[in-house]
């Protein structure tokens, strides 16, 4: 049997659009009442997300100084994952229909992310996602989780996954971050990452995936057509 884990955001869940509208809320609410801001545009602001440009930089780059950036960047770390901004999120297009392939091809799919229970359920209910992952193969934070790092964090879910689940004879996992790349690599499980999220092609090919194509149905019809074995080197599509 051939297991697919498969993170959220990045692959399934394009976070650009609520990401931003926390920029513009962040932007507005540290900004002096006289005080000229130049409002990054979306294409702007999620380029240097991507490259993973400091928040603090970010705040810079449209015109605050350094008491406001620091206030700046951390509403932005109390405001990004809170509920009302969730409603912003939408379906990477192509997303469902991997989902669907990757089901009716009976590879066993399990989602691995670093929301919470209800960030996840939250959009499950949204995009009625739950019909492709079962509870016994949602790995997720609990509602009550301290994080430290998701590049920590993330192997730890794996560790945990690796544990519990059945054993089987090939595994991937496609994401959108170093947490992904790092959690597959450290259980020798092929790392496939996706430009459809929150790095740039430049930020993950830093951490050696075998894979990097453009997003999720790429990473599914390549894993279908078989065209990629273990024994290759990185190849990127």
């Amino acid at each position: 049997m051939l297991r697919l884990f498969t993170d959220f955001d990045g692959p399934i869940v394009d976070v650009s659009e609520r990401y931003y509208r926390v920029y513009q809320f962040c932007l507005e609410k540290t900004q002096r009442p006289d005080q000229s801001i130049r409002e990054l545009s979306k294409a702007e602001f999620w380029q240097l997300k991507r490259s993973r440009v400091p928040e603090k930089q970010i705040a810079f780059n449209s015109g605050l100084d350094e008491v406001q950036a620091v206030e700046f960047a951390q509403l932005r770390r109390k405001t990004v994952h809170t509920e009302q901004y969730f409603q912003y999120d939408t379906l990477v297009p192509g997303a469902v229909d991997a989902l669907l392939k990757i089901q009716q091809a009976g590879i066993d799919l399990a989602v691995m992310t670093m929301r919470r229970v209800w960030e996840l359920d939250y959009a499950f209910q949204k995009f009625q996602l739950d019909r492709f992952f079962p509870e016994n193969r949602c790995y997720c934070l609990s509602n009550d989780y301290v994080k430290t790092r998701d590049i920590e964090d993330k192997p730890l879910l794996m560790t945990r996954a690796i544990a519990e689940l059945p054993a089987v004879a090939d595994c991937w996992m496609v994401g959108d971050t170093e947490a992904d790349i790092t959690a597959a690599k450290k259980h020798d499980i092929k790392a496939i990452a996706v430009e459809s999220g929150i790095r740039d092609r430049t930020q993950l090919e830093i951490y050696q995936p075998d894979l990097i194509v453009r997003d999720l149905s790429f990473a599914v019809d390549l894993i279908l057509e078989g065209k990629f074995s273990q024994q290759q080197p990185l190849y990127i599509a």
